[in-house]
């Protein structure tokens, strides 16, 4: 494989080439209520060369490595006539030749568990959830794992070797009254780890069972502007999604709007808020030392005390920008090529104890966990898992139908307190952008407090 991939570089014609393949192992096992819906083992293979010439981009895919030169050929033709219909020529930004060769170490190699010992451990936390209650009335239950070989090479004499783990384990619950609408809770774990993140997860059951039977008593949140207090689930969701995408430099340079209110050192936030894009962190979701271009991935300050600090970028969008690359250039498979991604997204922790968070709080909403949401430019909404009201400093009643509102930049400069608890949280789901879904990120933050922000209810 690795003397086609030397022989195919070496034939191309174009400006740059590189290459870059991808192997994958996959088992999935999932449960709806008592039925076994999918168990499946796979393995694919495959490729994408991608070809520059005269400053027009070629792609070509492929399923075996044999088709190598005739691919490079392919994406060099398609390059040719892509150039003569462009308006603004692509550049690289230069980045270092790296030789890199890394291999994970897995406590329990889920490839050598067999998929009957994971159809039985799903199995088994679907029926605690299915018997925690009659008033449970479905379930969804997912387990999947995939073990990902990756080997990329350019033009330039980078040549990169290094694999991917992930596993997964999702699940939901649905409980329902005999006279109220139905409830949903859910929860999940992913990580770049083995077999044992998913192992002794009947507390994950039993709480994900638990708490859809307390959003059937569970009142409504009364709508207004309050103080909430966002627990690092769903801060973790919303600084990625809200804040994170904005950062994402072919989004930006693409986005007049966005031009004008993003420039490097505005204020957005309190002195002491400050937010990452770690590129990479050992053992989380979708983590690899490179990225898909053969960059080193960074730690990167989207804010740094407050003020918005940089973007992320490919070489494409630094060399546009007049930036550096910051390894955030990602591919959700071979099929695809490489885009702005984020990796391990978060807010740094802050000074204050949850206690001293609460506390300063006559009334106001504790939000939990993320359920969905979408965003438009700087406008969100967001829906929490479940919430609390405070009063006088104290949790009070579990609230549903918690929805968050407002304008991304308003709301930052609106965060009165950052908690000391920071996670870094691996979530069983995905990010998605321009048809790539869902790519493996990992969100996290501390505790946050935020004044005047609007909650959606009756």
């Amino acid at each position: 494989m690795y003397d086609n991939i030397e022989e195919a570089l070496g034939r191309s014609e174009g400006d740059y080439t590189e290459i870059r393949l991808e192997k994958e192992f996959r088992d999935t096992v999932k449960y709806e209520k008592e039925d076994l819906i999918n168990l499946d083992s796979s393995v694919e293979s495959g490729g994408i060369v991608r070809t520059l010439v005269s400053g027009g981009w070629g792609i070509a895919t492929f399923n075996s490595t044999e088709e190598l030169g005739d691919k490079v050929d392919q994406a060099t033709q398609v390059a040719r006539t892509a150039s003569s219909y462009l308006s603004e020529p692509v550049e690289l930004a230069d980045t270092p030749v790296e030789e890199e060769s890394i291999q994970p170490e897995l406590e329990r190699d889920f490839r050598k568990i067999p998929l009957e010992e994971k159809r039985k451990l799903l199995e088994s936390y679907n029926e605690l959830i299915l018997n925690f209650d009659k008033r449970i009335k479905s379930t969804k239950a997912l387990y999947s794992d995939s073990y990902r070989e990756l080997t990329y090479a350019n033009t330039e004499g980078t040549r990169i070797r290094q694999s991917v783990p992930d596993v997964v384990l999702s699940l939901v619950s649905v409980a329902k009254s005999d006279d109220g609408s139905p409830q949903v809770a859910h929860d999940s774990v992913g990580e770049a780890t083995g077999f044992e993140l998913v192992t002794g997860r009947e507390d994950m059951a039993t709480g994900v069972a638990r708490r859809a039977l307390e959003l059937l008593d569970a009142e409504p949140v009364r709508g207004g502007e309050y103080t909430v207090l966002l627990n690092p689930k769903l801060a973790g969701v919303f600084i990625h999604e809200a804040f994170g995408h904005l950062c994402e430099a072919d989004h930006f340079y693409k986005n007049d709007r966005l031009q004008e209110i993003m420039e490097i050192g505005k204020q957005f936030g309190p002195e002491d808020l400050n937010v990452v894009d770690k590129g990479y962190i050992p053992g989380r979701r979708g983590n690899t030392t490179f990225d898909d271009e053969g960059v080193l991935r960074q730690k990167t300050y989207l804010i740094k005390d407050g003020r918005l600090n940089n973007f992320l970028h490919s070489r494409e969008t630094a060399a546009k920008m007049g930036g550096k690359p910051t390894g955030n250039a990602r591919a959700v498979s071979y099929r695809h090529e490489p885009i702005v991604r984020m990796t391990n997204t978060y807010i740094e922790g802050g000074v204050e104890s949850f206690e001293d968070l609460l506390s300063s709080i006559d009334k106001g909403i504790y939000a939990q966990d993320a359920y969905g949401g979408q965003t438009q430019l700087e406008q969100f909404t967001f829906s929490a898992g479940r919430g609390r009201l405070i009063e006088d400093g104290e949790l009070g009643p579990v609230l549903k139908d918690v929805v968050l509102t407002g304008n991304i930049f308003e709301t930052l400069g609106n965060i009165v307190g950052i908690g000391d608890d920071l996670e870094i949280i691996g979530s069983g789901g995905g990010c998605g952008k321009d048809g790539q879904f869902p790519l493996p990120v990992t969100t996290g933050s501390p505790h946050i407090r935020i004044k005047n922000l609007t909650v959606g209810g009756r």
